[in-house]
């Protein structure tokens, strides 16, 4: 069984799933688990579990010199997918990004998800490190998320880099992509996105799951749009829970999402993090129960390793 298996099988249905950051490093698997307990009475359909490439940091040496050093903050990625897919028996879907591999090194992570039994990937080209100021791709590397489902999708076919290899055995990767609702920072306009989105669906992917959004009429004419540029693969909105009030700032700058009025009313008398907290998941609770209504296939949740409010959303959603 995979994603879009899942999917096809409860169409009518509103299904539950959630993503999940692996831990920072030095820390154990067990808070990923803490995160994930409360949430199985409510029978995820899958488990996203989120990439987080290199960094650079400048560290002084000696006589003034700088040391550009490469740091990974939270690594573990493959290895926490296998950890919940045996624990949990549930479907997990590694996020692989363009950034910071070459396609033979993404070639050689598929081959290990493959082997391991993980046979669902979110495909995505991923973010500038902090250092940059655009997206700058791996030698022999991939630069749009496009070329990297070309890639798992021609390993579906079993074909390989290497033209050499007798008799490749194919994968069997079923292919999810992101959708922006609001538009992908970069793109000109909406259409042009759209048609990118297209391009990805036509390469291979089956679903797509959205950027965060904050207002559902975006959502809905999202997937109006999809549909007359003939996308008609199920689009699954993702949904975070505003919990701080940092999130009242930092959300809107780092993803380019906007608030609606009546959210936003709510917000600015907002004084402390319990505050927000109540605002925000009563909204998620209301964005997810229309959506329920209107039949999306499933409701997909930002946890960002915590999973008490989203608990809470679930039971009063899903319960």
């Amino acid at each position: 069984m995979n994603v879009i298996k899942t999917l096809n099988k409860n169409k009518g249905k509103t299904l539950f799933s959630f993503e999940i950051l692996p831990p920072l490093k030095g820390k154990r698997i067990q808070s990923i688990y803490d995160a994930i307990d409360p949430l199985m009475e409510f029978n995820p359909s899958f488990i996203n579990v989120t990439y987080h490439r290199e960094e650079f940091v400048y560290k002084k040496r000696e006589k003034g010199f700088l040391e550009k050093v490469s740091i990974r903050k939270r690594p573990g990625t493959v290895g926490i997918c296998a950890a919940i897919q045996h624990k949990y028996g549930v479907i997990t879907v590694p996020h692989l990004t363009c950034g910071g591999f070459s396609a033979e090194e993404t070639e050689n992570a598929l081959i290990d998800l493959h082997f391991l039994g993980i046979n669902d990937i979110l495909a995505l080209r991923g973010d500038p490190v902090k250092t940059e100021s655009a997206f700058v791709p791996e030698p022999n590397g991939h630069t749009y998320a496009v070329e990297l489902v070309q890639q798992i999708e021609s390993m579906n076919e079993g074909k390989y880099l290497d033209e050499e290899i007798k008799k490749p055995e194919p994968t069997n990767f079923c292919i999810g992509v992101a959708g922006y609702p609001e538009k992908h920072y970069e793109a000109m306009n909406q259409k042009l996105d759209i048609q990118y989105l297209k391009q990805k669906i036509e390469a291979g992917a089956s679903y797509i799951v959205t950027q965060m959004f904050f207002d559902n009429a975006k959502y809905f004419k999202f997937v109006d749009d999809c549909r007359a540029a003939a996308i008609d693969v199920p689009i699954i909105p993702g949904l975070k829970p505003l919990t701080t009030l940092k999130h009242i700032k930092f959300i809107p700058k780092t993803f380019f999402v906007d608030f609606p009025d009546d959210l936003t009313d709510q917000l600015i008398k907002c004084k402390t993090n319990e505050e927000v907290a109540e605002v925000g998941v009563a909204w998620t609770i209301k964005q997810s129960k229309e959506l329920v209504e209107h039949k999306a296939p499933c409701i997909h949740y930002y946890t960002m390793g915590k999973s008490d409010h989203v608990k809470n959303i679930a039971k009063a959603v899903f319960g």
